[in-house]
């Protein structure tokens, strides 16, 4: 390297910053969003911003498995290391080729990052990542190396050091830095210190090889073994504390053949096919699944229409009544939970607010089940995609040991988008109608989040990894397991063909699934089912990057669901306007019925069996709930005729006839409460009735009996009876009891817990950059000196009196000068700005502000001091 480039080379982050073009400094911006929340105001500050502890370890969390591991062999090498030393500790003597190829990428994705600065030959990692990442007693790396010979001797007497040279066969020098220095230069020679374990005694070469991977550290006593011994004399193990010996980091990478790691991965692990089908099987499965969901949804918020259960003092749902809506629904605790939260993340499902607060119905349900079938399926989809409150985190405990309860709070997990959009990203990157192995996914997933969770299956991404599979698969996105088209379409993927696989080195969270990957099959369309046995071929790609895919926008997300609601429309199930009555009572819907005839009947009958067609019973209850909605007996002989596609059945019309004429002949009003019929032995029968002992009834008249119960316990008990009273008004009229009454107030949907700040977009990006250059001109070019003060440095404002500053502003009017000022503006907030004025007058300086690149006016009593820019140096 020449004279000329040394002294370009950056001292410091903020120089490398200043370095960098609008490209880089928007793709560092947009890989890390949380520097420019607020907005920095110049580089420095940036640089200061990118080195802080949380925003390290964010941005060490976002790398995929090989990035990482180029930081910490970054970490374990001296500082400054050059390009060959570093890819040297990854690759290893032998020279990894698929190494070799993926490490310029995975360092050009820590420069992308701002990690690490410098030229090749000077390659530093930022401060803080450096202390996270490199050995230390307290936190082990995850290299398994322990410190340098320079690091393990700090506190060695010169006496002992000079004794292991002389064992080592070196020779001796007059200070303990030379000393450090020949033992280092020792244990770094390939061939010398070959020479030196050859001669080593087997045993003494066992306790090595069982520290070189690490842990590092061992026990030893006071009286060491001969084995040990050997190995002391002669800095193979050195002392760090009594009783205890360390493995220094030159040896252990010489018995690692000059790895730094033991399993370097610079390939991401291929996501393995279980099983393949045809990709019209899968549709069509998805399908059913989709509209499925719909009747669940609709099912549940149903059996809430008159007000749900009752929210509990610390919010949610309690255990009993998820038990009770898993009951209703015909499926397991855990799965009445998803789309219990399922309903309340699409908006359709809240708390009505009342004193005794129960869950209902919100009034966007009525508009949801006005959409067509595909329109609402797409809001479950969408809304599922983007939530980040976890239904499967349900009957775990928080972090003080509470039980967290479904709608209630605790539930939300930020990652779970990120995770749900990238397993089905993976999906769609198989070939069409091949199911994942979710083994295979959650190894992916890892290796693209290295920091995020440990290889296990119990870590979080894990988990959510498999409740994606298991939910998508509820909600019709997948069928059998494999991506459907519709799915595809959801999420971004090009319908029919796999797409393409997105490296997750710098993504952020929500993005479109498109990236520059290779990993991609073609299905035939025309095989048979197979099992995990039948693998398909699985190609290996290189390790490159891509550009981090941007936030869709909203208009984007829409355009997608249409897309997806467009081909799923063909698949669903035309509803029926006709069901087949039968004489036992029952009628089979043999598919999906249309709103009001399903409507109808779900009041008129009881369900007795759910599946391919849906069996309903027809009970005198049934029957009596109908006549108490306001329907006649004429009104419902001629339903059913209309929409049954067979006679309708004697018994069934007799049982309408006998309930409707005994229907209303009993009339409970509210005296407390009161029963009054023109037959009085239907009255002497019901006193006479042990069964009404409980309501404790009482004649007022021939056709009148008074009870001490409410009205609504008398009508329900003389029900149970076998009787078949009406309520009535105030004034006499029979009163008629319509349901779905009951809805919350207005309420917007939950609103997703972001996994920090989000991506910016580019308007914002390009804002951010000039503001952020237009600042580091004001603090860094140089200026003249105030006869009152010395100017500012090191980003402090200039100070001037208030004369000084008219008189310089009024002469930089006349003579064109740019200036450099300090502003405070009306929140206090103090800031540098390079201003040209163009007048002043009236208190106010108007002027170019290179700052924000446009004309501003400022007024001068806000003007901490002003000072001139120096002459443009050569």
């Amino acid at each position: 390297m020449s004279s000329d480039e040394k002294q370009v080379a950056p001292r410091s982050l903020a120089e490398a910053l200043r370095a960098k073009d609008d490209g880089s400094l928007a793709a560092l911006l947009r890989a890390r969003p949380d520097l420019i929340t607020p907005v920095p105001t110049d580089l420095t500050q940036l640089a200061t911003r990118a080195g802080t502890r949380a925003s390290v370890i964010r941005a060490l969390e976002r790398l995929d498995r090989f990035t990482l591991q180029t930081a910490e062999a970054l970490a374990v090498a001296p500082e400054p290391a050059d390009r060959e030393t570093l890819l040297a500790l990854l690759a290893g003597d032998e020279n990894d080729p698929a190494v070799v190829g993926a490490f310029p990428h995975a360092l050009a994705a820590l420069r992308e990052q701002a990690l690490v600065w410098g030229p090749d030959d000077r390659l530093r990692l930022v401060r803080t990542a450096r202390e996270l990442l490199a050995p230390s007693p307290q936190h082990p790396s995850p290299t398994g190396l322990g410190p340098t010979v320079a690091e393990a001797t700090s506190g060695m007497s010169p006496g002992r050091i000079q004794e292991i040279l002389t064992a080592a066969g070196l020779p001796t020098t007059h200070d303990a830095v030379s000393a450090v220095t020949s033992l280092t230069a020792l244990f770094t020679d390939r061939a010398r210190m070959a020479e030196l374990l050859a001669a080593a005694p087997p045993d003494s070469l066992d306790v090595l090889s069982r520290l070189v991977w690490g842990p590092p550290y061992g026990q030893v006593t006071a009286d060491p073994a001969s084995r040990l011994r050997w190995l002391l004399d002669r800095g193979l193990l050195l002392p760090t504390a009594p009783g205890t010996v360390v493995l220094p980091r030159e040896v252990a990478l010489h018995l690692r053949a000059g790895r730094a790691h033991r399993d370097t991965e610079p390939l991401p692990p291929a996501v393995e096919p279980a099983a393949t089908h045809r990709p019209q099987v899968v549709d069509t499965t998805a399908a059913g699944q989709a509209y499925t969901s719909l009747a669940t949804i609709e099912e549940l918020l149903k059996d809430w229409d008159e007000g749900g259960p009752t929210v509990l003092r610390a919010g949610g749902l309690s255990v009993r009544d998820l038990k009770r809506t898993a009951v209703a629904l015909d499926v397991p605790e855990p799965v009445a939970a998803f789309w219990v939260e399922l309903a309340y993340a699409a908006g359709l499902l809240a708390s009505d607010g009342e004193a005794d607060e129960r869950y209902a119905a919100t009034p966007a349900y009525d508009e949801w089940l006005e959409l067509p079938a595909a329109g609402r399926w797409t809001r479950l989809a969408t809304a599922w995609l983007s939530a980040t409150r976890t239904a499967g985190v349900i009957g775990g405990r928080d972090a003080k040991e509470r039980t967290l309860s479904a709608l209630g709070p605790g539930l939300d997990r930020s990652a779970a988008p990120e995770v749900r959009h990238r397993v089905l990203t993976l999906l769609a990157a198989l070939p069409e109608g091949a199911s994942a192995s979710p083994d295979s996914l959650v190894a992916r997933l890892h290796w693209e989040r290295a920091l995020r969770g440990a290889a296990s299956s119990d870590d979080l991404r894990a988990r959510l990894a498999r409740w994606t599979l298991s939910e998508a698969e509820s909600l019709g996105i997948t069928g059998r397991g494999a991506l459907s088209a519709h799915g595809r379409a959801l999420i971004g993927a090009q319908p029919g063909a796999a797409a393409p696989e997105t490296r997750t080195g710098t993504e952020t969270g929500t993005g479109t699934g498109t990236g520059t990957g290779t990993e991609a099959g073609t299905g035939t369309g025309t095989e048979t089912d197979s099992g995990p046995g039948d693998k398909l071929p699985v190609h290996h790609h290189r390790h490159h990057p891509a550009p981090p895919p941007q936030p869709r926008s909203p208009a984007e997300l829409a355009s997608a669901a249409a897309r997806a609601g467009k081909l799923l429309a063909p698949l669903l199930p035309e509803p029926l306007d006709h069901v087949l009555l039968q004489a036992d009572l029952t009628a089979v819907a043999p598919g999906p019925l249309q709103r009001p005839l399903a409507d109808t009947l779900d009041v008129l009958a009881d369900v007795e069996s759910k599946g391919g067609a849906t069996v309903y019973r027809f009970t005198p209850g049934s029957v009596r709930r109908a006549l108490d909605a306001g329907r006649s007996a004429s009104d419902l002989h001629a339903f059913l005729s209309e929409h049954s596609r067979t006679p309708v059945p004697q018994p069934l019309t007799y049982l309408i006839d006998d309930v409707a004429r005994r229907h209303g002949h009993l009339r409970i009003g509210s005296a407390s409460a009161y029963v009054r019929c023109d037959d009085d032995a239907l009255l002497n029968e019901i006193i006479a009735d042990k069964r009404s002992q409980g309501l404790r009834l009482r004649r007022l008249a021939p056709t009148v009996l008074a009870a001490q119960a409410d009205p609504a316990t008398l009508l329900e008990g003389l029900r149970s009876m076998g009787f078949a009273p009406a309520a009535e008004s105030a004034e006499g009229d029979v009163l008629i009891t319509r349901a779905h009454a009951h809805r919350t107030p207005p309420r917007t949907a939950p609103e997703p817990v972001p996994d920090g700040p989000p991506s910016p977009d580019t308007t914002l990006l390009g804002a951010a950059i000039r503001a952020i250059r237009a600042g580091d001109l004001a603090s860094t070019t140089p200026h003249k000196p105030t006869a009152s003060a010395a100017p500012g440095r090191n980003g402090t404002l200039p100070r001037t009196t208030s004369a000084e500053t008219l008189a310089t502003m009024q002469a930089a009017v006349l003579t064109g000068d740019t200036l450099w000022i300090g502003y405070v503006n009306a929140e206090g907030s103090a800031s540098q700005r390079v201003i040209a004025p163009i007048k002043v007058e009236g208190g106010f300086v108007t002027a170019y502000d290179h700052t924000a690149d446009e004309v501003r006016t400022y007024p001068l009593h806000r003007v901490t001091g002003v000072a001139e820019l120096a002459d443009e140096q050569a």
